[in-house]
Order: structure tokens, then C-alpha cells, then sequence
């Protein structure tokens, strides 16, 4: 049984483990003990309630539960850019025209944007390539909307989340190479790690103020701004099927996508119902179907995937199905279909 549930310090040997498997193209999952240390308990003290605003980001792990092992990891911040700012390029338009010469152009033109502070924010996504089977990776993504649906009063009006822009197999980006480069004096790689792990002062001291002129780029540059690497496609197919959408924002560094829905907008925060657990030992007839099923609890919140049915608002569970999101006969869990193209 694969269960999804809050990290805790136990975990930080698994999550270097996890870490270590991921390789060094994460930057939100560094192969760094004391990061990771201090990311855990930034997390536990969010579920504790002891983290202000600003500070509070919650991480949830995979476990198999056959053996304990830390399979993948997923969170979601609260509200970004309160402590330091959140900076990406908002596409935009600007206008030259003189009526004396008869003359009217339009420029693209990428402006420094913190529009999206406040904005509760998906991030840190990745499951173990071992596991990367029976729809774990939708258990591991999907799990977070039921956690926005149940305690939606802690997260913003909008949730955001940053897409891995076009770079080659070499890591080198073209939209780095015809913009970043002249600003800051690293390579690529360095510099979206530092922002990985949050030292973005550096952002706001060297990046132009003003709107950069897309026109002015190369165009290896000019035809990457918005598009995702080709590894991440699935993960915003996946997120434009919940209702995610791209609004012209992108990295400062790769110009990958940013996407962004209302929270109370994406479908499985939208269709997700509350139900009455009953356990049952033997099948019940009826059509079966691959649900998101999540506990009420808050720091001891849990998600399985289950293949089952609703009945009269009655969810049918398993013993070991109930074991794994701790609950009982009778108790209320939030649930919701895998898959967009189903209903409850």
C-alpha cells in the first residue's frame, strides 16, 4: 500500500536517499544534508502551527508501505514571496506609433514581475524511478489538491507552478545564453540552483529594471520563451487537465511556463466530496473507480489511491485501506477520481 503523508525528521535519511536518485537537476531537492534538514523542519513547524505566514511550507512524502521506503516527495507553499521576492517575466506588450510619420509597431517585451506574491505555490515534485508505476505518480501529484480542498482557508485565491524551461542535453539554455549571461557572471546551472534554495537577493540586484525587448534576442532565445522542456510535458499536461493554465509569465532563467489556476477552480479540489468510510472484507458489486481518498486530519493527513465506489455517500475500504489513512468505521474522508475523465 502506498500512502501519502507529512515529512517528519525520521525521514531525512530516506529523503537523502530520494535526493540522491534525482541527481543534481533538482534544485528543490539538493543532495545536501542540512538543507534538507532545514527543510523538514520548516515543514513541521508548519503542520505544528508554529511557522508565521511567510514561512510556511508544507511537504509530503510517498512511503511504501511494505518496507518504509521514502518513494517520492511533493509540497506546496502557502503564500510566496512574502520573506524574499518572487520574481518572473510577465510578457507583455509595448506600443511605438507616430501619427505625424504614419508609424505603429508593437514590441513583446518581457517585464520583471512580482505579480505573484501571495500566490500559493505547487513545487518540488519527484517520485523514484522504481516507482514510477500503478499510477503512483498521480497519487503523488494529485494528493496536494485534496489538501488545498480541506484546508483551503491556509493558501491564497491562486495557485501557481514553475515549469523546467527548454535546455539541451548539456543543460545549457538558449534563453540564458542570450539574456541571463550578460547579467550575472555563472553559468545557468549555478544560478537556478541558488534560486532552488532560496538565495534570490541576487535577482533583484543584477537583473534589468527595465522591459527587455524580445525582438532583441536570438532567435533560439525568441522560441523558447513559454515552452516546457520536454521532460516536463507530461507534468503540465497533467496540471492543464486539472484547469491549470499559462498566462504569459515564465523563469527569469530558462523562460520556462508558469501556470496558474483558482484554487477553488482546479478539478480535483472542484469535485472532490466528503464520504462516510465503511469497511468491508469481501467485494460489493458496482462500478469501481481509481479515487483520490484523503483523511480530514490535518497533521496527520493521509491520501491513498483506492480502486472502490461511493454508495449512498458511503465510500467502501478495505481494512488495509483504512489502516492506511487511519481512520474507521464511519469516519469522514474526502475523496476524488484519479482521472478527470471520470465522476463520483
Amino acid at each position: 500500500m502506498m500512502v501519502i503523508r507529512p515529512i517528519t525528521r525520521d525521514d531525512l535519511p530516506g529523503l537523502m536517499k530520494l535526493a540522491a536518485s534525482a541527481g543534481v537537476g533538482l534544485t528543490s531537492l539538493p543532495i545536501n544534508e542540512e538543507r534538507l534538514a532545514k527543510r523538514i523542519l520548516r515543514s513541521v513547524r508548519s503542520f505544528s502551527g508554529e511557522a508565521e505566514l511567510a514561512e510556511q511550507g508544507y511537504v509530503f512524502v510517498l512511503e511504501d508501505g511494505s518496507n518504509g521506503t521514502v518513494a517520492g516527495i511533493c509540497a506546496l507553499e502557502a503564500a510566496v514571496g512574502l520573506h524574499e521576492p518572487w520574481y518572473n517575466y510577465r510578457v507583455g506588450t509595448i506600443v511605438h506609433a507616430s501619427e505625424e510619420l504614419n508609424v505603429y509597431s508593437r514590441h513583446d517585451t518581457l517585464f520583471l514581475s512580482n505579480d505573484h506574491t501571495g500566490y500559493s505555490e505547487l513545487c518540488t515534485l519527484f517520485l523514484h524511478p522504481d516507482y514510477r508505476v500503478n499510477r503512483n505518480g498521480g497519487l503523488l501529484s494529485k494528493s496536494r489538491f485534496l489538501f488545498l480542498a480541506q484546508f483551503a482557508d491556509l493558501f491564497g485565491k491562486m495557485v501557481v507552478a514553475e515549469m523546467r524551461g527548454v535546455s539541451d542535453s548539456d543543460g545549457k539554455s538558449p534563453f540564458w545564453e542570450a539574456l541571463g549571461r550578460h547579467f550575472f557572471s555563472m553559468e545557468f546551472a549555478e544560478a537556478d540552483y541558488l534560486t532552488g534554495v532560496g538565495q534570490k537577493a541576487f535577482v533583484a540586484e543584477l537583473m534589468p529594471k527595465h522591459p527587455v525587448y524580445i525582438d532583441f534576442l536570438s532567435p533560439e532565445a525568441r522560441a523558447v520563451i513559454g515552452k516546457t522542456h520536454e521532460n516536463t510535458r507530461p507534468a503540465v499536461a497533467m496540471l492543464e487537465s486539472e484547469g491549470f493554465r499559462y498566462e504569459g509569465y515564465v523563469d527569469i532563467f530558462d523562460a520556462g511556463p508558469t501556470v496558474q489556476a483558482y484554487t477553488s477552480e482546479i478539478r480535483a479540489v472542484k469535485q472532490s466530496v466528503m464520504a462516510s468510510v465503511r469497511v468491508v472484507t469481501a467485494p460489493v458489486e458496482g462500478e469501481r473507480k481509481n479515487l483520490l481518498v484523503s483523511n480530514t486530519q490535518f497533521e496527520g493527513f493521509r491520501v491513498i489511491l483506492a480502486e472502490t465506489t461511493v454508495v449512498d455517500n458511503e465510500i467502501l475500504l478495505t481494512p488495509e485501506e483504512a489502516h492506511a489513512l487511519q481512520v474507521g468505521e464511519g469516519d469522514p474522508v474526502r475523496c476524488v477520481t484519479l482521472s478527470p475523465k471520470e465522476t463520483i
